[in-house]
Formats: structure tokens, sequence, C-alpha cells
């Protein structure tokens, strides 16, 4: 049964409409604000109403918060979409359409492991129950591929995941490729990739259906525009979303098919 919430007020700060963005907490909180303050700040020259961004220390945080419809738009994971589809009745707006997003398993590069097999019993790090690619994807191939028994430690961000692999308190630990290329040289290269996980399309920017049709439509040609510049362009691979293309739910309704609910945990 669908819980749409009923459309709510606008906000209006200084007479122009305000929407909040909410963003999967993948990274830091100081790195995500200084991944995507600029970008907002560069749409609002476009637009007649004002971004505000809105953090979650946390990805379960985030994911109360979108299942409560509490982010006019929101950038999420793509099962996350699925559920905040079913709940509130977001829609994707844009969604990086240069690549596919995969959960990787890392190791410390100096460590025996090789194979999935050779995690047996040990130790791994995950970012959260429900990060996508680097948690439920992976540990749904964990167990109905591998059959692997390992004890799971969940350490909030990707960053933190590799740091747990890097400097020896976990085995291995899931992440996507996109944030490990993020890392800082002397974490980056302690660390080597022993299992991809299958593809699927990358998180979507969505949107609440409580905003307009024409605020919709307005940001996503802002992004779209601002995407084509060159500062635009070095704007959006931090995300990374380094070639932004209009998503719907048939990019992810495949997905539904993929038994990914025995693995979701609510927390």
């Amino acid at each position: 049964m669908s819980l749409i919430a009923l459309p709510v007020s606008a906000q209006y700060e200084d007479g122009q409409k305000v929407y909040t963005i909410g963003v999967v907490p993948q990274f830091e909180q100081r790195k995500l604000f200084d991944i995507w303050q600029p970008i907002l700040t560069a749409l609002e020259h476009e637009l007649d109403f004002k971004l505000q961004l809105v953090g979650s220390p946390k990805i379960p945080m985030f994911e109360k918060k979108y299942l409560a419809g509490q982010y006019d738009f929101a950038y999420m994971n793509p099962y996350h979409l699925l559920k905040a589809h079913q709940t509130q009745g977001y829609v994707p707006l844009i969604r990086d359409g240069s690549r596919q997003l995969k959960g990787i398993l890392v190791v410390n590069k100096d460590s025996p492991y090789q194979t999935v097999a050779d995690l047996d019993k040990q130790i791994l790090a995950f970012p959260a129950p429900n990060a996508l690619g680097a948690s439920l994807l992976m540990r749904a191939d964990l167990m109905s591929l591998f059959q692997l028994e390992y004890f799971p430690r969940y350490v909030q961000t990707h960053s933190s995941v590799y740091l747990n692999v890097a400097l020896g308190q976990a085995a291995a630990g899931g992440g996507v490729l996109s944030t490990l290329k993020q890392q800082p040289p002397e974490v980056r290269e302690r660390l080597r990739v022993i299992y991809e996980t299958r593809g699927m399309k990358p998180h979507p920017l969505s949107v609440h259906p409580r905003v307009p049709e024409e605020d919709r439509e307005a940001f996503r040609q802002a992004w779209l525009k601002l995407a084509g510049t060159r500062a635009g362009s070095r704007l959006m691979a931090l995300i990374p979303m380094g070639q932004p293309a209009v998503a719907t739910m048939d990019d992810y309704r495949p997905m539904l098919d993929w038994n990914l609910e025995e693995y979701y945990i609510v927390e």
C-alpha cells in the first residue's frame, strides 16, 4: 500500500521558495558539503527558487528522512529510490549516464586473501546495512553466490570502510569504485579489489511529488545546463556524475527481481 505524503506548503526565504536537498552520506559531512554546496550555489543562478542542502551524519538517518518524505530533492542509491518511490512517490530526475554502479570488495594489498572464499569467518566492514553496492548487494552476493560465513562491521561511511581495511582492522570491506578512487593515495594504494558485483544504473537525483512539475523540470534543465559547462563538469565529477542524463523509473525497475528485500535491514 502506498504511503504518499500529502503536499505541504513550500518554505520561503526573502520571498523565494526554498527546497531541501538530501544527499546520501557516502563521505563524512564536511567533504559532502564541500562537493555539493558549490553545485547548488551555481544552480540557484538559473532558478527562481533556493536550494538548501540538508546533511545526515549516517546512512540510517538519511533513510529515515526520505522514508518520511522530509527531502524535496534527494540524491540516493538505486535501492533507496525503489523504497522511496513505494512509500513517498519519489521519482528520479537525473543520473550518471557514463557508467554502471557496482559494489567492490577490497582487501589490504599485503594480505593473504586472494578470493572471496579466503574470507571465511573473517570480519568484513560495510558502510551501513543498506548502502546498495557496498553492502546490500554485496552481502546478497556473499550469501547467495558464495555461502560465505563472516562477521559484519558497520562503520557508517565508505571512507571508514577503506581505512578499516587499510589499517588491518577488517579483513575486507565493501565499497564502490567511484568512492575508492576518491580516497587519499596513502589509503587507496594500500588496497586491492578481489570481487565486483553485477552492475546497475547509478544513484539518481530524485524529487518528491509535492514539488510542482514546472520546478522539477526547471531543476533538471538547470542541472543539465550546468553540466555542459567546463566548470560545472568539474564540480559534478566530484559526486561523481561524469555525464548527467535524464533518469526514469524504468532504469531501476529491473532491480525488483534481485530479491534484495531479503537483505534489507530496517534500523
